[in-house]
């Protein structure tokens, strides 16, 4: 047993704090362990008291008979520092503190948090909390907690597979009763409140390693740390999790234009994104989510069938697919033909298959359609969407879909649209089947794509890499920064820095003879907007257009004029989560259609494909309207080694290569400015 698995593993629990009195929080957990049959030793602490709701009480948890595996701490916050003493005087490694009174209710408070911590890691006591309602462990019903729940007439309370940890235990709990009364079992519900010591992402990746686990489910308050997320990810446990907070917060990165568009929230999305876990926006989004996550089945790709007796369910189920990522199978043809043979004319045998309301009168049409697609090897997901049926027609429905999945080991959703009174006994029946069940086509295929998201291979990098380039100073300019892209394979254009008019014509011949001249001024990141970048400079006008750049009070640089192309906007910033890159469309595609995608450094193979082929815009860069294809793969190529290049630069920097043109053959970064923040928050 680790220290944080006494949650739901405790063989003995001290309640400090404990009462007797009707209604006190300190005696709802001596009810709850009494009522649900908890089997370990209970261990009562009240100083003024032998005996409470007759189990024998102890003045300190230091005079209770040990080891203590799990202390609840129930007194106030002026007490707590005392008892979380004596738990470290007893040898308690996990103490939850449910005392509100610190951190939450400002700066007193936040101090007296302080000092617990404190304490507490000076013992090597762990702490879960404060301001925490506790947690359960269903299997060996350990109730530590004081959450009304658990007091209602009648719970549920079956040992199921799925974990919740909450931040505010509220909201938890309250989320598991939904759980409960939608025919979801939880096996373990934590709270952890201030995430002052031991953090709800700490203990969704100790949940991970429990085998019975088939799914990990959070809300989260405060940012999560990158390392904890990489391991739960690492876990191959799926998991989704709800982030409250969502702000715009690119203030720090105002001197970079990519920067801006990265904002607090969307870089959380990356990053998820990146490690496969799932973000949901509610509490009803996660539930849902849950539900798939309760059957271990899962598929082997994005590629769904319908199969419906209502061709307006077959129509939604088809726009969600496309909206959620997900692919309609085309099916194959071996599939059509045998279609043809059991849907009715006036059905339909394309995807969405549409065996009509002839179920009803002949239910073999499940079955049969249902062995088609199971056989068929373009399909790996199935979503069976059914309208108003009743009684025993849902029940020969059930079978067929029962009976198809176990055959064929692909998961099989259900949207079932109609009232339960139709059907009581549905929702039992295909929980008990494993069949996760949705009363809408549209939340049906949010949860298969939430299921395909935990499910798709990927490879997820251990930790950072070591750059190929030592970062540059505060100072540098366009000209040093391209030289660092340059050396470590990134293409730029050829030119060099003009000594004088004369040398600027000189290095226009050089470069081609029509070049690009740039005004090289330390601190002038927006060159174009202060004049400082002329355009199809030749030989002859060379000299004027030098004096002209030269007057802003710089040097004046010398390049190629780059064939046409797509730009890009590429950069890199770090965040809290760690160095971020962003990249999508230039021009007024950022500016109007904000078309970016982000991704946490370091990229896993591959990544940078999916960034590009994830933008609104990616018809741009495969060709449109006459226009060449833009070469993909070596724009891809750039991502990563720009992000290789920045791995080791110092955290504060804000890297933009704006533009970055992706030719039909190649790509080329032709500006490229940096900038630092040296505010005390991100120096930390």
């Amino acid at each position: 047993m680790s220290d944080i698995s006494a949650l739901w593993e405790a063989e003995s629990i001290a309640v400090i704090g404990a009462s007797e009195r009707p209604g006190a929080l300190g005696r709802k957990p001596l009810d709850y362990l009494l009522r649900y049959g908890y089997k370990g030793r209970i261990l009562p602490v009240n100083p003024r008291s032998p005996e409470i709701l007759g189990v024998p009480a102890y003045p300190s948890v230091k005079d209770a008979p040990g080891p203590v595996d799990l202390a609840l701490i129930m007194v106030s916050a002026e007490r707590v520092p005392g008892a979380v003493d004596d738990c470290v005087a007893a040898g308690v490694k996990l103490a939850v503190i449910a005392s509100s009174g610190f951190a939450e209710t400002g700066e007193e408070g936040a101090r007296l948090q302080a000092e617990v911590v404190a304490k507490a890691r000076a013992g090597g006591l762990r702490i879960i909390g404060p301001n925490c309602i506790g947690a359960v462990g269903y299997e060996n019903r350990v109730l530590a907690t004081f959450s009304p729940l658990f007091g209602a007439e009648s719970v549920p309370f079956e040992p199921g597979t799925l974990a919740f940890v909450s931040q505010s235990g509220a909201l938890g709990f309250g989320a598991a009763s939904l759980a409960l009364e939608r025919g979801l079992r939880p096996g373990w519900v934590v709270s952890t409140g201030n995430d002052a010591d031991v953090t709800a992402l700490e203990v969704l990746r100790e949940l991970s390693a429990v085998p019975e686990v088939t799914g990990l489910l959070g809300y989260l308050e405060d940012t999560p740390d990158i390392g904890t997320l990489r391991e739960l990810a690492g876990s191959g446990k799926p998991v989704a999790l709800l982030k409250s907070g969502r702000t715009e917060a690119g203030g720090r990165a105002a001197a970079s234009h990519t920067g801006a568009l990265a904002t607090d929230d969307r870089v959380l999305d990356a990053a998820l994104r990146g490690l496969g876990i799932v973000r949901v926006e509610d509490i009803d989004e996660l539930l849902d989510v849950a539900r798939v996550f309760e059957s271990e089945r899962r598929p082997a790709g994005n590629r769904v069938a319908v199969v419906t007796t209502s061709g307006g369910s077959g129509i939604l189920a088809a726009d969600a697919v496309e909206a959620h990522g997900l692919e309609l199978s085309a099916l194959e043809p071996r599939s059509k033909e045998a279609l043809a043979e059991i849907v009715p004319a006036f059905g339909a045998i394309d995807n969405p298959v549409d065996i009509t309301a002839t179920v009803l009168s002949d239910p073999s049409l499940f079955d049969r359609s249902l062995d088609v697609l199971i056989a068929d090897e373009t399909v790996d997901i199935i979503v069976a969407a059914f309208c108003v049926m009743a009684g025993p027609d849902v029940e020969k429905a059930v079978n067929a879909l029962s009976r198809a999945a176990v055959k064929g080991g692909k998961p099989i959703l259900v949207a079932r649209t109609g009232a339960d009174f139709l059907a009581p006994d549905a929702p039992r029946d295909l929980r008990e089947a494993g069949l996760p069940e949705y009363p809408t086509p549209a939340r049906a295929l949010r949860a298969a794509a939430a299921l395909w998201e935990v499910s798709r291979p990927r490879t997820l990098p251990d930790a950072p890499r070591p750059g190929t380039v030592a970062g540059p100073g505060a100072e540098a300019t366009e000209p040093e920064l391209k030289r660092l892209l340059a050396d470590a394979g990134i293409p730029v254009p050829k030119g060099r820095i003009a000594a004088d008019a004369e040398d600027a014509a000189r290095a226009v011949t050089e470069v081609g003879g029509t070049a690009v001249l740039k005004a090289v001024v330390p601190g002038l990141l927006h060159k174009t907007e202060a004049g400082g970048v002329e355009i199809g400079v030749t030989a002859d006008t060379a000299p004027e257009a030098y004096g002209r750049l030269a007057a802003l009070g710089g040097q004046v640089l010398v390049e190629e004029l780059v064939e046409d192309g797509v730009e890009l906007i590429v950069g890199v910033h770090t965040t809290d989560l760690g160095p971020v890159l962003t990249a999508g469309l230039g021009g007024i595609f950022t500016e109007v259609l904000d078309d970016v995608g982000h991704r946490l450094l370091p990229l896993a193979p591959g990544e940078g494909a999916e960034l590009l082929a994830g933008l609104r815009g990616a018809k741009v860069l495969a060709g449109t309207r006459g226009r060449a294809a833009a070469d993909v793969e070596a724009a891809a190529a750039l991502l990563h080694e720009v992000g290789d290049l920045v791995q080791d630069w110092p955290a504060g920097f804000a890297l933009d290569l704006n533009p970055v043109r992706v030719l039909t053959k190649g790509a080329v970064v032709l500006d490229a400015a940096l900038s630092f923040d040296t505010s005390e928050e991100t120096a930390r």
